[in-house]
């Protein structure tokens, strides 16, 4: 299965969210989606998103201002 990626560098909130929102809706339960932003509030979001609709947040990490969040997308 490949992995699905967002790069929403650049852009400000709530864009990366919406951005990787949209993915996650066309994605089966299982699939992964790689979301690159640089947002300080992408992490806070990306948890949030993945409580509220049931994916599950499987990496979050900071690289120096850019933030890779890790979704398998739920069912």
């Amino acid at each position: 299965m490949t992995e699905r990626l967002v790069d929403a560098r650049g852009l400000k909130c709530p864009l990366p969210v919406m951005k990787a929102a949209k993915v996650l809706r066309d994605m089966r339960a299982g699939e992964v989606l790689r979301v690159l932003a640089t947002d300080p509030g992408a992490p806070l979001d990306f948890a949030d998103l993945c409580a509220s609709r049931g994916h599950q947040l499987l990496e979050s990490r900071d690289a120096e201002g850019m933030f890779e969040c890790v979704i398998c997308a739920g069912g």
